[in-house]
C-alpha cells in the first residue's frame, strides 16, 4: 500500500511514530428477532428465474448478475439476485442472523465466517474503516475482496476500501459470500479473494409499517435507527436510516455517522418492473494513530488509550443512485437495463509532532458512472435445463485529489486520473444430469487509464514533500480476461461434491499508482495488472440435524500488488501463492437451539524473490468461531453468543518475518434480547473476558521489537430497544 493511502487511513504514515520506527511511508420484520437464524447451505439446482417470486429481495436492484442461485434468491420479478456460483464455496447470512448477532457491526458478523479475516485500526468504533480480507491478502485485502450491494460494485479505484459502517444494518435482507475468484466472470476485477454481495430489503407486497430503535453503550455510544415501508397499486417504497455518535475507545477517536437508504419501485403487474435506489452517508472520524512499543517501553501498558496524533481526522461523505428497468421478453427470459452514479468526497488532516512543515492535508473527489445491461434466460437444450446470464459492463471513474501541507493551502500535487472499463461476459449453467450441474463462463474486459500530476514547487511545504517532483503523464490500455469452470454432483440426497477452477485479475488502484516511485523520482503511474489462477474442491453434507461443508483451495498469483519495505513504494511482486481449507458445521440441536462453528486454515506465502518462503504479513494461519443461538422462552427471551479466535499474524511491513507476531487472541460476545407484542429489546456485552488485544500493527523494517500497535477496547456494553408500528 502506498504512502498516500497510509496517510488517508491515518494508520500508517503517522509522523510521531512511524518515522521513528524506520517503517517507511507509509429493519428486520417484527418477528424476525424471534426466529432462530436459518442455516443456508446453498445448493446449485437450476431453479429461480422468470416467473418465480419472493417478497423482500431487491429485483435487479442493479447488477444482479448472480447465477446458480437457489430458489430462495429469486426476486419478486423473477430476477436472480444471488452471487452463488456452481462449484464455489458459498455462505448466506440471513437478516435474522444479522439482527441477533452479539457483535455491533457488519464486520463482526462477517468475521464469524471461515476464510474472512478482519482488522480494526480505529478503536473498533462502529467498525468504521475496518478491513475485511478474504483468503489472506493482508494489507491489500480491501482491493482483493469485491463488495457488492444488490450486485453492483462498491469497490472504488482508490484504496480506501468499502466502509461497511455506511450501510444501515436494518436495510439488509441477506449477505451472500462466494469464496475464491470465480466471481470475476460476472463482476470484473478485484474478485480475487472472493465476493460479498449485500442484498437489501424492499417494500414489495408489504402493508404500511414503521420501526424505530435507539441504543446506548460504552464510551458514550448513542445510535438511532428508523425504517418505514409501504406498497399500493403496483408501487412500493421504503426507507432505512441510522445515526451514530461515539467518543470512541481512544483519545481523538470520536465518530459521527449518518446513513440513509431509499428504495422506490413499480411494476405493471405483468412483465415490467422499474426501480430507483438512492443512498447517502456522512462520516467524521478522529484518527488517534498507533501506540509505540520497543524492547524497553510500551505505550500499550503506560497509556493504551492515548493518541499519537491527537488532531488527525478523516471526513467522508457519499451519494449513490441506481435507476433501472426489467422486462420479461418471453417465458424464462428477462432483460435488465440499469445504470448508476456514485460520488465520494474525502478530506483528511494530518499534523506532525516535528513541526507544521511536515503536516499534510488530503482532499479527494471520486465519481463513478456505470451502465450494466444484461440478459437472464432459462432454457432447455437437448433435454438438459440451462441457465444463461450475459451482459455488458461499462464503468467510468473520475478521480481528483489535492495533496497540500494544510487543508486550504494551494495543493503541492493535484492528481487527476480517469479509468474506464468495458466488458462483455457470459456464464452458462447446465443440468447435465438430474444430479449434476456444470457451469462455464468467461469475461473479456478492456481497461483504460489516464493519469496526470500537477506539481506546484511554490506551494507551502513543497520542498518537504515526499514527492518533490512532478509525475510523468501516463496513458495505458490493456485487455484482460477471466474464466470459470465449475461442477457440482449430488452423490445422494445428503451428500454433494463440488469443484471449480478460475482465472481472475486486479487492476492497480489510484493510491498504488501514486505511491509507486521512490523519494525524488517522478511517479510514472505504471504498474502491471495482477492476475491469479485458483482451483477448489469440497463436500457438502447433511445428516439429520447436522450440516457440514468443507473445501480446500490453491491459488497462484502473478504481479501481485504490494507495498515494499525495502523501497517504500508499491511494486509488482515476484509470484506468490495461497492455499488452505475451510470448514462450516451447523447442528440444529432442537427447534430452539442451534450451534454453528467454522474453522479456516490459510497459508499465504511469497513464492519467489527476496522473501521466497516467507509469510505474507497480516494473515493469520488459523481462524475460527463458535456461535450459539437459543430461544430460552419463545420470542420473549433469546440468547446469542459468539466466540471468535485468530492465531498470531505477521505485522504489516514485516515481509522479512523477523519481528514478533501480533499475538493470537480469542474474544467472546454475548447478546440477550426478546420481544413483547410490538416492543423489542436487547442487551449485549462485547469482549466478555476483557481481553486487551490488537489486530493490526506496523513494524520497523530494521529494529527488532519496535512497532506501532493499534489497540482495541476491552469489555464494552450496548443496550437497544425499539417499537414496530
Amino acid at each position: 500500500m502506498g504512502t498516500s493511502k497510509r496517510r488517508i487511513a491515518g494508520a500508517l504514515a503517522l509522523m510521531t511514530g512511524v518515522a521513528a520506527l524506520d517503517c517507511g511511508p507509509a429493519a428486520a420484520q417484527p418477528t424476525e428477532t424471534t426466529v432462530l437464524p436459518e442455516l443456508n447451505v446453498t445448493n446449485t439446482r437450476l431453479v429461480g428465474g422468470a416467473g418465480r417470486s419472493r417478497r423482500g429481495v431487491a429485483p435487479g436492484a442493479g447488477g444482479d448478475a448472480g447465477t446458480d442461485a437457489p430458489a430462495e434468491t429469486a426476486g419478486p420479478s423473477g430476477i436472480v439476485t444471488g452471487t452463488i456460483i456452481t462449484g464455489a464455496s458459498s455462505t448466506v447470512i440471513t437478516a435474522q442472523e444479522i439482527e441477533r448477532s452479539p457483535g455491533t457491526t457488519l464486520q463482526d458478523v462477517l468475521a464469524r465466517e471461515p476464510g474472512i479475516q478482519v482488522r480494526n485500526l480505529f478503536g473498533m468504533v462502529n467498525g468504521a474503516s475496518t478491513t475485511v480480507d478474504m483468503r489472506g491478502f493482508g494489507a491489500a485485502g480491501t482491493s482483493n475482496t469485491l463488495v457488492l450491494v444488490n450486485g453492483r460494485r462498491l469497490n472504488d479505484i482508490d484504496m480506501a476500501g468499502v466502509d461497511f459502517s455506511a450501510i444501515p444494518k436494518n436495510s439488509i435482507e441477506r449477505i451472500e459470500i462466494t469464496r475464491g475468484n470465480s466471481g470475476a466472470v460476472l463482476y470484473g476485477d478485484g474478485a480475487v479473494g472472493g465476493v460479498i454481495n449485500i442484498v437489501t430489503k424492499n417494500a414489495v407486497d408489504l402493508p404500511p409499517s414503521a420501526r424505530v430503535q435507539a441504543g446506548f453503550g460504552s464510551f458514550n455510544y448513542r445510535e438511532g435507527n428508523l425504517s418505514a415501508n409501504t406498497s399500493a397499486a403496483g408501487f412500493a417504497a421504503s426507507v432505512y436510516a441510522n445515526a451514530i455518535r461515539s467518543d470512541g475507545y481512544r483519545e481523538n477517536n470520536k465518530l459521527r455517522q449518518e446513513n440513509a437508504v431509499g428504495d422506490l419501485r413499480w411494476n405493471d403487474g405483468r412483465d415490467t418492473t422499474a426501480y430507483f435506489n438512492i443512498s447517502g452517508d456522512n462520516q467524521h472520524l478522529g484518527l488517534p494513530g498507533g501506540r509505540r512499543v520497543t524492547l524497553t517501553s510500551s505505550e500499550l501498558v503506560t497509556n493504551r488509550r492515548g493518541a499519537a496524533t491527537p488532531f488527525d481526522f478523516g471526513d467522508k461523505n457519499g451519494l449513490n443512485a441506481t435507476l433501472g428497468v426489467t422486462r420479461v421478453l418471453w417465458q424464462g427470459t428477462e432483460l435488465v437495463v440499469d445504470g448508476g452514479v456514485r460520488n465520494k468526497k474525502q478530506e483528511s488532516g494530518f499534523f506532525s509532532a516535528f513541526g507544521s512543515i511536515f503536516d499534510s492535508g488530503f482532499k479527494a473527489d471520486l465519481t463513478s458512472l456505470s451502465i450494466t445491461p444484461r440478459l437472464l434466460s432459462q432454457h432447455v437444450i437437448g433435454g438438459a435445463p440451462g441457465k444463461l446470464i450475459t451482459g455488458i459492463d461499462v464503468y467510468h471513474s473520475i478521480y481528483d485529489s489535492d495533496r497540500s501541507q494544510h487543508l486550504g493551502d494551494p495543493p503541492i500535487h493535484r492528481y487527476d486520473l480517469k479509468q474506464t472499463t468495458a466488458a462483455f461476459y457470459a456464464q452458462e449453467t447446465v443440468g447435465v444430469r438430474p444430479d449434476t450441474d456444470f457451469a462455464f463462463g468467461g469475461r473479456v474486459q478492456r481497461n483504460s487509464i489516464t493519469a496526470r500530476d500537477a506539481f506546484d514547487p511554490n506551494a507551502p511545504g513543497a520542498a518537504f514533500s515526499s514527492a518533490p517532483v512532478q509525475g510523468l503523464p501516463f496513458d495505458g490500455n490493456e485487455v484482460q480476461y477471466a474464466w470459470h469452470v465449475g461442477i457440482e454432483h449430488r452423490v445422494t440426497r445428503e451428500v454433494a461434491v463440488f469443484g471449480r477452477a478460475a482465472r481472475a485479475f486486479r487492476v492497480p488502484n489510484v493510491d498504488e499508482r501514486v505511491g509507486m516511485s521512490p523519494f525524488g523520482v517522478p511517479t510514472s503511474f505504471d504498474l502491471k495488472t495482477q492476475t491469479s489462477h485458483d482451483a477448489e474442491g469440497g463436500i457438502r453434507a447433511t445428516a439429520g440435524p447436522l450440516t457440514w461443508q468443507i473445501s480446500a483451495y490453491y491459488m497462484e498469483l502473478e504481479n501481485e500488488l504490494h507495498f515494499s519495505p525495502a523501497t517504500f513504494t508499491n511494486v509488482n511482486l515476484d509470484p506468490t501463492k495461497r492455499y488452505g481449507a475451510e470448514n462450516i458445521v451447523t447442528w440444529n440441536v432442537s427447534e430452539f437451539l442451534r450451534v454453528k462453528a467454522g474453522l479456516a486454515y490459510t497459508v499465504s506465502k511469497f513464492r519467489e524473490g527476496p522473501f521466497a518462503g516467507n509469510d505474507v504479513p497480516l494473515v493469520s494461519p488459523w481462524t475460527g468461531s463458535v456461535a450459539v443461538s437459543w430461544d430460552i422462552y419463545r420470542k420473549y427471551l433469546v440468547l446469542d453468543a459468539v466466540a471468535r479466535f485468530f492465531s498470531g499474524r505477521r505485522m504489516d511491513n514485516d515481509q522479512a518475518n523477523f519481528q514478533p507476531l501480533i499475538p493470537a487472541q480469542a474474544v467472546v460476545d454475548v447478546r440477550i434480547g426478546g420481544e413483547i407484542d410490538k416492543f423489542f429489546w436487547s442487551a449485549s456485552v462485547q469482549n466478555v473476558f476483557n481481553a486487551l488485544y490488537f489486530e493490526y500493527a506496523i513494524a520497523s523494517a530494521f529494529t527488532f521489537g519496535t512497532y506501532n500497535a493499534y489497540p482495541l477496547p476491552g469489555r464494552t456494553y450496548l443496550v437497544r430497544a425499539g417499537m414496530q408500528f
